[in-house]
């Protein structure tokens, strides 16, 4: 679903940007970056419209998360369409369930969009074909003070989808890319997504 259709749905977004999402982590003593379409514009510096704003964590970390959330906000579990609270004592999270939303309660807008990847310590794997690896540390960048998912793997994440501000992401970013996360971003693309016409874009 696009972003308008989310909206008339389960509800409006209040707009947040970076220094929100640090905030909201304040204390938090594991591993998060931002990714989605904040992380592009970081890294080419063209603003745009969001939606939204996509913190991420580890899916391993998502109970520690829930700890550090816990009296302050509501989280839901964001599940192939379906949007389910995280109650109780011990709230069980799906292994298909990528985001959970966040809000203060149930009359104000959703704010924080926090994407779940699947991340060791040691490895980050593409949630669509685990055949597509980095070492984590390659991964992120930092500008700033805060870690972003570097451009050529937040691409990668966009490449399903081809909503439009996926296409300008990528227009935007891809001229800027170099020479190596352009190549692998090309390979990547023909693994996970055969045919896709970005592929021909990144050709030198």
């Amino acid at each position: 679903m696009d972003h308008e259709e989310i909206v008339r749905l389960y509800g409006p977004w209040r707009s947040r940007g970076p220094a929100d999402v640090v905030a909201l982590f304040d204390g938090y003593a594991h591993r998060w970056w931002l990714a989605g379409g904040w992380a592009v514009e970081a890294f080419t510096g063209v603003a745009r419209p969001h939606g939204d704003i996509d913190p991420s964590v580890p899916r391993a970390d998502a109970a520690t998360l829930l700890d550090h959330l816990e009296g302050e906000w509501d989280v839901w579990a964001a599940d192939r369409g379906t949007l389910t609270p995280l109650v109780g004592d011990d709230p069980a999270i799906s292994p298909t369930c990528s985001n959970l939303w966040l809000r203060r309660s149930g009359a104000g807008p959703w704010e924080y969009d926090v994407i779940l990847m699947d991340a060791t310590e040691e490895l980050w794997t593409y949630k669509r074909d685990p055949r597509i690896t980095l070492p984590f540390g390659s991964i992120l960048w930092e500008y700033e003070g805060v870690r972003y998912l570097r451009p050529e793997v937040q691409l990668l994440h966009k490449a399903r989808g081809l909503r439009p501000e996926d296409q300008q992401d990528f227009e935007t970013a891809s001229p800027l890319l170099e020479a190596g996360s352009a190549r692998w971003l090309r390979a990547a693309l023909e693994t996970a997504h055969p045919g896709h016409p970005w592929i021909a874009a990144l050709m030198p």
